[in-house]
């Protein structure tokens, strides 16, 4: 079968080299256009497009897909079906025609659940036990079309969003593939998503990402991990600076919410119900470091507080 692969992200590329790997041809690969990205802002290849032209593969980056020369050239290939793995940009109904078999998409959830665009993020957010990936046609509607195939993957209770995330985009590679030869064949048909369990994941954003210390520590550990590795979890230092957090580990120790209790080896906050301990901090201008040495540097003392209202500064 004719494939014309469509993702972006690093996420994407298992996928692509599963489909490049398969018996379908693939006969092109749509990225998003080149981005600027570096202190230099220069436009600097996605990782689907660098992996695509080291597969020697043709690759489109229109501004748009519905931009009419993407199409024309879309037609011109003439592929059976378009495999979509994070792509990030809407598909008019006259891209969505032109393959015959559509454009199938690897959604990072187990679908009716978490539709949009950060289902693993809300998945541990919301305390989720299981997740996992689908393949389902793209139509008109967010993430609504029906559904070939489904994996699960448990949530572990350390898991960060990029740690989830890396194994469903391996594991999800794998369901792709099995979901284009299934079409190839004949022996898959699409079943309609049921209307009841429906759940919507919006894009995570940096405010998200401000920790509340008032929260039980059960949900302060959600949220960090929900938010890591981007945009990132955050409070606000003594001085009202923005500290950028890294996992924590929640305590049976009591603190009031926010406030420090600063040791040896180790720095506790506390929440609403139990304190949580620190790992790695990331001061404003600063290095990435384990809090206890963040805190010597800075001449923390217990009883200090954080998340108090002041200038969060810029991302350091």
């Amino acid at each position: 079968m004719r494939v014309v692969f469509a993702g972006t992200p690093e996420v994407a590329v298992p996928s692509l080299q599963a489909v490049a790997d398969s018996d379908h041809e693939l006969v092109g690969v749509v990225p998003r256009p080149d981005a600027p990205a570096g202190r230099g802002r220069r436009l600097v290849a996605s990782p689907v497009a660098q992996r695509a032209e080291e597969l020697g593969v043709p690759v489109l980056k229109p501004d748009h897909p519905r931009d009419p020369d993407f199409q024309d050239q879309l037609r011109a290939l003439a592929p059976d079906a378009c495999p979509v793995v994070a792509y990030g940009a809407l598909l008019p109904q006259s891209a969505l025609d032109i393959p015959p078999l559509g454009w199938i998409n690897l959604h990072f959830s187990c679908l009716p659940a978490w539709r949009g665009a950060a289902p693993v993020q809300h998945a541990i957010w919301a305390g989720d036990e299981v997740t996992g990936a689908t393949t389902f046609r793209i139509v008109k509607a967010m993430d609504a079309g029906p559904t070939f195939g489904v994996m699960t993957e448990r949530i572990r209770a350390t898991d960060t969003a990029g740690d989830l995330l890396g194994r469903l985009a391996e594991g999800g590679s794998g369901l792709l593939v099995a979901t284009l030869d299934g079409l190839a064949d004949g022996s898959l048909g699409a079943r309609e998503q049921p209307t009841d369990g429906i759940t919507m994941a919006p894009k995570i954003t940096v405010e998200d990402g401000a920790v509340d210390w008032s929260e039980p520590a059960l949900a302060v550990d959600r949220r960090i991990r929900a938010c890591t590795p981007a945009p990132g979890a955050w409070t606000t230092d003594p001085e009202g600076q923005r500290l950028k957090l890294g996992a924590v580990e929640p305590t049976d120790e009591t603190l009031p919410a926010g406030e420090l209790s600063v040791r040896k080896r180790e720095v506790l906050v506390g929440t609403a119900t139990t304190a949580v301990r620190l790992g790695e901090v990331k001061a404003f201008g600063k290095k990435q470091m384990p809090a206890p040495d963040w805190a010597r540097g800075v001449r923390l003392e217990s009883g200090t507080r954080l998340g108090a209202s002041g200038t969060s500064g810029t991302d350091g």
